[in-house]
C-alpha cells in the first residue's frame, strides 16, 4: 500500500457515517467498534448532547394581525354609516310621498265611514294637574339648558318658555 491509500482509508474511517433511519444505541456501538474506536473512552467527560430549545410560543391571533384591527374598525364604521344614512333617506322619501287630491278625498271618505283605531294604540287616563305642572316645570328647565345657535332659534325657544310659564302659573291646565 502506498501513502495515498492509507490516508484515504483513515479519512473515510474518521468521517461520520450517515444513516437514513436513526440507529439505536446498540447499533451505534457496534459501528464504532467495527471502525476501530478513535474517540475518547466513555469514562472521560464528554458534554452531553442537549436537545435544541423549544420554538417560541405562538403569538395570539390579535397580536399577529394587529395591523388589521384599525382597518376592520374603519370598515365597520363605514358600513354602519352607510346603513344609517340609507335608512334615514328611505324614511324621508316615504314621508314626502303624500296622496294626491283625488286619492286624499277617497281616503278621507273611507276614514270617516269606518273609524279604525289600531290595536297597538292604548288610550291612557289623563294625568293629574300636579303631575302635569311637574312635567311643565321639567320641560322649562330643559329649555333653559338649550343653547340657541342663531337668533331665530333663540326666539322660538323663548316663545316656548313663555308658553310653559303660562301653563305653570294658570289655575287650570288644559288636558294633554
Amino acid at each position: 500500500m502506498s501513502n495515498s491509500d492509507t490516508t484515504t482509508t483513515t479519512a473515510t474511517a474518521a468521517a461520520p457515517k450517515l444513516f437514513t433511519n436513526k440507529p439505536k444505541k446498540a447499533q451505534l456501538k457496534q459501528a464504532q467498534q467495527a471502525m476501530g474506536t478513535t474517540s475518547a473512552p466513555p469514562s472521560s467527560k464528554v458534554p452531553p448532547i442537549t436537545p435544541p430549545p423549544p420554538p417560541p410560543p405562538k403569538e395570539s391571533f390579535a397580536r399577529r394581525y394587529k395591523f388589521l384591527w384599525p382597518l376592520l374598525i374603519t370598515v365597520n364604521l363605514a358600513v354602519g354609516a352607510y346603513i344609517f344614512t340609507r335608512t334615514s333617506k328611505k324614511g324621508a322619501i316615504e314621508e314626502e310621498e303624500e296622496p294626491t287630491a283625488p286619492e286624499a278625498a277617497t281616503v278621507a271618505a273611507s276614514v270617516s265611514e269606518n273609524p279604525v283605531v289600531p290595536a297597538s294604540v292604548k288610550i291612557r287616563e289623563p294625568l293629574p294637574e300636579d303631575q302635569q305642572r311637574e312635567l311643565f316645570k321639567w320641560l322649562l328647565e330643559e329649555k333653559r339648558k338649550v343653547k340657541a345657535k342663531d337668533p331665530e332659534e333663540k326666539k322660538r325657544i323663548d316663545e316656548e318658555k313663555a308658553l310653559l310659564k303660562q301653563f305653570i302659573r294658570a289655575k287650570s291646565i288644559p288636558s294633554l
